[in-house]
């Protein structure tokens, strides 16, 4: 009985019928599994509305909520109407916010000399009438003479921004689209010393930039991210919205981080009378954030981690006494010497606008800027199809260097400010 046991349970040779295919299995296996995982990540990075990208990252002035009722013989008379007057409300709001005072009334053919936009936030228009709020912007440069400040202003580090977005418990960033990265792509950063770097939240961005890697501590795997972005550090404001009932007030929960360690600066909680409130609450808390981090360069609270940035950064105090001279926005002096300039010594980024008429011109574009030597990082930050778009080029050099290893390159550049403007 013990032998027959032990014959009865004892392995048998595996059979020829499954030896051969067992393999062939695991292949199909294999390949469906990686079949799937690309399509979901293909789905991930092409699909869906995630992205906005930002409108302006210039340093013009904005006068903004400016209102006009004007009237006209039709709708298009009553609009140019309308704009004029703004332009004129937007001057004189804009000389009294920095000199504290009426300044001179400028004619309307000065007027569209500096003037460089018209931003339309609400408006209705009649068949003779045009009630509108609106923006006006202003070139920093020919308008800056005028108001007798300089067009020139020290700046953070390039700092990268990722707004976190918490809505039920679920924190996002460019997963779907949301009021707080609008406002964050809407908002004017140029008027700010801190020198964010905004992404449209297209292509990979869906994947590095996420709620995930804002929890992540490891250097090396953000030294990879910010490199890619031309970017120094990274800043997580956040945003938790909580709604009472369905139509009911709303408490938006803000808070200001920095830096890989997730640092906290501030935090702040606002409220609003409904939904429809949703879009006004986050302009102000931008706007609010904007100013935290502003006061937290100047009490020199954004200092660059030495793991990041593998060179010494810039001090002010090793800035030309003629540019620092020209700079009347420039931190206060006590904490001059403990607030990096530039990202590293010797690395600088530039503003290129180029012709993007489809995306392949602007891949094309970013390729072939990306491929000279020199050249950290090229990235789209401001994206217009059909018309021209802004390139944040991370360059060793200064911008006489860039300019002729652009030409080299076969383009025809011209500078204006800190900005080149390239064509073929």
């Amino acid at each position: 009985m013990t032998a027959v046991a032990f014959a009865r349970f004892a392995p048998r040779a595996p059979s020829r019928f499954f030896l051969p295919r067992d393999w062939r299995w695991a292949a199909l296996l294999g390949l469906f599994v990686a079949i799937l995982m690309a399509g979901i990540v293909d789905g991930q990075i092409t699909r869906g509305n995630r992205g906005i990208t930002p409108i302006n990252s210039s340093g013009d002035f904005l006068a903004s909520g400016i209102l006009v009722d004007v009237s006209g013989d039709n709708a298009d008379d009553a609009r140019t109407k309308g704009w004029r007057e703004a332009q004129r409300k937007g001057w004189a709001q804009l000389y009294r916010k920095l000199n504290g005072s009426d300044g001179p009334a400028l004619g309307d053919s000065v007027l569209d000399g500096i003037v460089t936009a018209i931003v339309v936030e609400e408006e209705q228009i009649g068949p003779r009438r045009y009630v509108a709020r609106l923006g006006v912007q202003f070139d920093r440069v020919r308008a800056g003479q005028i108001l007798g400040v300089s067009g020139r202003m020290l700046r953070s580090p390039p700092l990268l921004v990722i707004p976190v977005y918490s809505v039920d418990g679920i924190p996002q960033v460019f997963e779907q689209r949301s009021a707080w990265q609008r406002a964050w792509a809407e908002y004017n950063t140029g008027q700010s010393a801190i020198d964010y770097v905004r992404t449209a939240g297209t292509g990979a961005d869906t994947l590095l930039l996420n709620a995930g890697q804002t929890g992540r501590r490891g250097r090396v795997w953000w030294r990879v991210i910010l490199d890619q972005y031309g970017a120094a550090d990274v800043l997580v404001p956040i945003a938790r919205v909580e709604y009472s009932y369905p139509g009911g007030p709303i408490t938006g929960h803000f808070t200001a981080r920095f830096g890989p360690d997730s640092k906290l600066l501030s935090s702040f909680t606002m409220t609003g009378p409904s939904p429809a409130a949703l879009p006004d609450m986050m302009e102000k808390a931008v706007a609010r954030m904007d100013r935290i981090y502003i006061d937290a360069l100047a009490a020199g609270a954004l200092r660059t981690d030495t793991y990041l940035v593998l060179e010494k950064p810039v001090e002010p105090k090793d800035i030309p006494a003629e540019t620092a001279a020209a700079d009347t926005t420039a931190l206060p002096a006590e904490t001059d010497s403990s607030v990096p300039v530039t990202a590293a010594a010797g690395v600088q980024s530039y503003n290129v606008q180029y012709n993007s008429p489809d995306v392949e011109s602007v891949t094309a574009t970013e390729r072939t800027v990306g491929a000279i030597a020199g050249v950290q990082s090229a990235s789209t930050t401001s994206l217009a199809l059909g018309g021209t778009s802004v390139m944040r080029v991370t360059f060793r050099g200064d911008m006489a260097a860039l300019k002729a290893a652009l030409a080299a390159r076969g383009y025809s550049v011209q500078e204006g400010g800190n900005t080149l403007r390239i064509s073929r």
